[in-house]
């Protein structure tokens, strides 16, 4: 699929809806995107700066290579999910997970 247009929206209120859409390289500068879904989306190299993600959910997401730089992360809940090689400032999650369980004898 060939870049067609350029679509610009501007200091306007609009709902869109996109299905088999490409829009790679697209970008997105003080906009509102609450309550909004993404379902079957290819978010590689996406960058997300100065966003407000609170109440986020995401379900079955591949984060391979993600990286959290000067975040908020109070009240952040991950749970049923691949941590093998995730680190935190450095250190294993799972090392850190062990540690945690050999100190209290318990996992939760």
């Amino acid at each position: 699929m060939g870049l067609e247009e350029t679509i610009e929206v501007n200091g306007a209120k609009r709902l869109v809806k996109a299905e088999g859409a490409d829009l790679s390289g697209s970008s997105f500068t003080d906009v509102n995107l609450s309550g909004t879904s993404f379902r079957n989306v290819n978010f590689a190299g996406a960058l997300f700066e100065d966003a407000n993600v609170s109440g986020w959910s995401v379900r079955n997401a591949n984060f391979a290579g993600l990286k959290i730089d000067n975040a908020d992360l109070r009240g952040t809940s991950i749970v049923d999910s691949l941590t093998a090689g995730m680190t935190i400032d450095g250190i294993a999650v799972t090392d850190l997970m062990a540690a945690y369980k050999a100190l209290t004898g318990k996992l939760e």
